[in-house]
């Protein structure tokens, strides 16, 4: 984020928190909150800022589920086209973040906002792990360069990410951020070509034995823990 600031909207859709429209709205009807105190239209923060929503936007009726995106569907995408948010708007529900069109793997699905602010808002230490694939083999430093936190052409310097390699090809990667793209632009400037990359992990809830496509309840355990 840029010193000066960015506006709250973007910041909040940039975190995957909600598109810019929604959170307009949100804005408007003063659900959401920075530092504590009610959001303006238009006002910009900084990294120094916290961004929350309301307690009185929680609904009496909260849903989340732990669901495998296929590869081929955007999280989001222009209206008329299908998408996750498509798929679920109808069940009242939204992604906690997003994954990248050409990405699968796991995505938490809810209609609480107060639960994606937990895991992927600016404050959040939630771990995502993927399992990478590259045309290239391996070199044996890279974990060690990832760990050391890289600094990127793309986004200048970044979080020290675990890692450890699972193949010739394959290498797992954690990370505690979610810049766009930020996995498929750290292994480019490494000189890797990724070929496949998926979410197995958000924080401790594992993608398991889901498939492509299938979705599954969180328990109540698993959604308390988010909140601890």
């Amino acid at each position: 984020m840029k010193s000066a600031g960015i506006r709250i909207n973007k910041y909040i859709r940039d975190q995957g928190l909600a598109s810019r429209r929604e959170a307009d709205e949100l804005i408007a009807k003063g659900k959401v909150l920075v530092n504590g105190k009610r959001a303006k239209e238009g006002m910009l923060i900084t990294d120094a800022d916290e961004v929350t929503f309301a307690e009185e936007y929680a609904s009496p009726d909260h849903q989340y589920y732990a669901y495998y995106k296929p590869q081929g569907l955007a999280t989001q995408a222009p209206e008329g086209q299908r998408s996750v948010i498509t798929d679920w708007k109808k069940r009242g529900m939204f992604p906690v973040g997003r994954l990248d069109k050409e990405s699968e793997g796991l995505l938490l699905m809810t209609n609480d906002r107060r639960f994606t602010t937990q895991i992927v808002g600016a404050a959040s230490d939630v771990e995502k792990e993927y399992l990478v694939h590259v045309r290239e083999p391996i070199r044996q430093g890279i974990p060690a360069i990832l760990k050391k936190g890289m600094d990127t052409e793309a986004f200048g310097k970044l979080l020290p990410a675990d890692a450890h390699i699972a193949g010739k090809n394959a290498i797992h990667i954690t990370l505690k951020e979610g810049k766009r793209h930020q996995i498929r632009v750290m292994l480019s400037e490494l000189g890797f070509t990724v070929t496949s990359l998926k979410r197995i992990r958000v924080g401790h809830v594992q993608i398991g034995g889901l498939r492509a496509g299938e979705a599954r309840a969180l328990t109540k355990g698993e959604v308390k823990k988010f909140f601890q």
